[in-house]
């Protein structure tokens, strides 16, 4: 029996995309090789890299003024390749404190430039999203996180901003309509809401690179990537392959602006069960709440169920519902593929559980 999963990653994959990349894994489009071991020189790995980045293009309406990259090291690389790239020694940026992964991104931009940390939610445990503060007009760019996965929170608007803006998306990419026009570089580790562990997508403004005085190590400079589409080195194919599988199964599903309002349902269902809970309450602020990842904790008075409860989930075939190590509590991931039943099953086991313990 297929579990339902709500780990934050990596994290659920749609099933048509599981069952495809499990048959070419064996036979890519019945070439007789594997996609694993296909040459990423190959015809057929030009293809699938192409693909990847022209779905990604359209499903965000991305213009020619960007560079579509698929690298490696996960959004933690980019909390200082991106900072390496647009920071030159004594320039400022300036972050958007909202939780351990803009904290990590904030330490490795010090290492290349000056950082002002313009607002924060730290001061009630990252549960809610900063507003109203002061963009400094000498900053090279504004960082910020746009979907905290250990938290529970997210960012409904986006701030205005006259500075070059720096956006971490990994765990809510694709998952509603962006503007790119809002932004000048974006990145975003795959394997929350994109597709498996192994790449990592960047969208940068070309214009923006380039003006920096260090000298870059070829590696971590983007003009590298840009110039060989992807392909400077052996990029991951595999992962490549299954985020285009899964860019393409959202095109198919009716594109972002469908598949926000999937994911509003989802929550929505979700959150209200929650709320109605005579024994659950939400952690973050209401109008900050995720749509991709919900937490919540027990009441005082029932906090010695906690087993009891991750017990109930377990035989309801509800998994990867503890929350994170950091924080406690629960948490539900509620990305793009997970199906609204398997929510609606996790529902079940909460109200079950406030009728015996409410």
């Amino acid at each position: 029996m297929k579990k339902h999963n709500f780990n934050a990653g990596p994290a659920i994959l749609p099933a048509p995309v599981l069952e495809k990349a499990a048959e070419s894994a064996l036979n890519y489009e019945g070439i007789g090789l594997s996609v694993l071991e296909i040459s990423h020189r190959s015809a057929e790995f030009k293809s699938i890299l192409a693909q990847a980045e022209e779905l990604a293009r359209e499903l965000l309406e991305i213009g020619d003024e960007y560079a579509v990259l698929f690298l490696t090291g996960g959004a933690s690389s980019q909390f200082f390749m991106s900072a390496m790239n647009l920071l030159n020694e004594g320039d400022l940026a300036t972050y958007v404190d909202t939780g351990s992964w803009s904290a990590k991104a904030i330490k490795e931009a010090k290492v290349f430039g000056e950082v002002e940390v313009i607002a924060s939610s730290k001061d009630k445990g990252y549960t809610y999203i900063p507003k109203g503060y002061a963009i400094p007009e000498n900053s090279k760019y504004l960082h910020l996180t746009s979907n905290n996965t250990i938290f529970g929170t997210q960012f409904q608007e986006w701030p205005e901003t006259e500075v070059p803006f720096v956006c971490d998306m990994s765990s809510d990419i694709f998952s509603r309509p962006v503007d790119l026009s809002r932004f000048d570089l974006i990145y975003a580790g795959a394997q929350k809401n994109m597709g498996p562990a192994g790449t990592t997508l960047v969208i940068v403004k070309k214009d923006i690179l380039g003006k920096v005085e260090r000298t870059l190590p070829t590696m971590l400079n983007y003009e590298t990537h840009i110039a060989k589409s992807s392909a400077f080195n052996t990029p991951p194919v595999y992962a490549i392959y299954v985020s285009m599988l899964t860019m393409k199964w959202v095109k198919e599903t009716g594109g972002l602006t469908a598949m926000a309002h999937r994911n509003e349902a989802k929550a929505k269902l979700l959150y209200d069960a929650i709320d109605a809970s005579t024994c659950f309450v939400g952690v973050a602020a209401t109008e900050d709440r995720s749509l991709m990842n919900a937490t919540f904790i027990l009441t005082e008075e029932k906090k010695g169920l906690a087993d009891q409860f991750l017990a109930d989930c377990a035989a309801a075939q509800c998994v990867g519902v503890k929350g994170h190590r950091s924080v406690g509590g629960f948490r539900a991931s509620i990305y793009n593929a997970m199906p609204i039943e398997s929510v609606a099953a996790l529902v079940e086991v909460i109200k079950v559980f406030d009728g015996k313990h409410g």
